[in-house]
């Protein structure tokens, strides 16, 4: 299964950058802004996966594959791992965002919390309270969580490196895995997503 953004989707993602800024809070100075990549930079298989922060299925791999490809593969050095977020809605924007807030030892984590806390936080009363919330749990300050935020340039850098990158490798819907420039959809069982990496190995 995977998810297809609406129409209006899209075009909500087009006004994510404006929408940014209704979160109040000064400039944030250093906007981090490229790849982190986990596992050898010389492993035999490069992974991306094209995830979004709401995307209920990009939930599902994390929850129920990822570990086990993890461990299996990117700890062990067969694998070079990259999640890049694509932004469908103002709520996965403000979740990337807060996540790259800590730098590159503090994105993955907090994706990690993102995504299989994510009918948590994104069904509150108050979401943006709530992705705050985990910024705040991963250490980093009210200050610091406000003006990355309301970085409207950080917002639009963010949404146009998307776009560029969505163009590309052709991107529409996610779950997207590039393994090794050979790209698949949808999220996908263990044995599955474990295949699809042994072709190369």
């Amino acid at each position: 299964m995977q998810f297809r953004p609406s129409r209006r989707d899209l075009m909500t993602a087009a006004a994510a950058a404006a929408l940014a800024a209704a979160l109040p809070g000064a400039a944030w100075a250093e906007p981090f802004m490229e790849d982190v990549a986990l596992g050898a930079s010389d492993a035999p298989v490069t992974v991306i996966e094209y995830a979004s922060f709401t995307c209920p299925h990009c939930a599902a791999f994390h929850v129920n594959t990822w570990p086990e490809i993890k461990a299996r593969y990117v700890e062990t050095g067969k694998v070079r791992f990259v999640l890049r977020e694509v932004y469908f809605d103002r709520y996965g924007l403000w979740a990337s965002m807060v996540a790259r807030c800590g730098g590159e030892a503090g994105f993955y984590p907090m994706a990690d919390q993102f995504l299989k806390r994510q009918d948590q936080w994104s069904r509150a009363e108050d979401i943006a309270a709530e992705i705050r919330k985990i910024g705040r749990l991963n250490g980093l300050s009210a200050e610091a969580i406000d003006a990355c935020l309301s970085d409207q340039d950080y917002a639009k850098a963010l949404i146009e490196r998307y776009q560029g990158f969505a163009t590309s490798d052709d991107v529409r819907s996610t779950p997207t895995f590039l393994i090794n420039g050979e790209k698949h959809t949808g999220n996908m069982p263990i044995a599955d997503f474990a295949a699809l990496i042994d072709k190369h190995l």
